[in-house]
């Protein structure tokens, strides 16, 4: 395993099934590791109208209009997997998964999990972050909080 990989299994989460990391690290193990996948797993809407993380795939884990679980999200994710390189596999890939909030990633951590993938990190507070003391996204933490790279529309 290349050094930049095992630097950051071994900084980013104990050895568990389900891996948590920040934003901030989320974008350090992106830029050492190019093989790496961020899959943004939003709502189409969201995904375009409030912006996500420059790089980011976009495969909803739910999608309006029926705001039902994708049924074909790992196959999905197996398929952009494949597609970053020769040789790459969803049991031998780096993939970060982000919401907007870090709670519907974390499910879709965990279904990917029971499917197999194994180098698979949940970005525990999102795109927009928690919400703060007024009930807002986007003051407290997050991706975009964080002043990490994104984009809209």
């Amino acid at each position: 395993m290349p050094a930049p990989r095992q630097a950051y299994r071994q900084s980013v989460a104990p050895a568990a099934r389900i891996k948590s990391i920040y934003p901030k690290k989320a974008w350090e193990l992106l830029q050492a590791w190019p093989g790496a996948l961020l899959i943004d797993v939003r709502s189409s809407a969201e995904f375009l109208f409030v912006g996500h993380p420059v790089g980011a795939v976009h495969i909803p884990w739910m999608d309006e209009p029926d705001w039902t679980v994708n049924p074909d999200f790992a196959r999905q994710v197996g398929a952009s997997i494949a597609s970053t390189g020769p040789g790459i596999q969803p049991d031998t890939a780096v993939v970060l998964l982000i919401c907007r909030s870090g709670k519907r990633s974390l499910e879709a951590e965990r279904m990917l999990v029971d499917a197999g993938f194994e180098d698979i990190y949940n970005v525990s507070t999102g795109f927009e972050g928690d919400l703060d003391h007024k009930h807002q996204r986007g003051t407290v933490n997050g991706w975009r909080f964080d002043g990490l790279p994104w984009e809209q529309c």
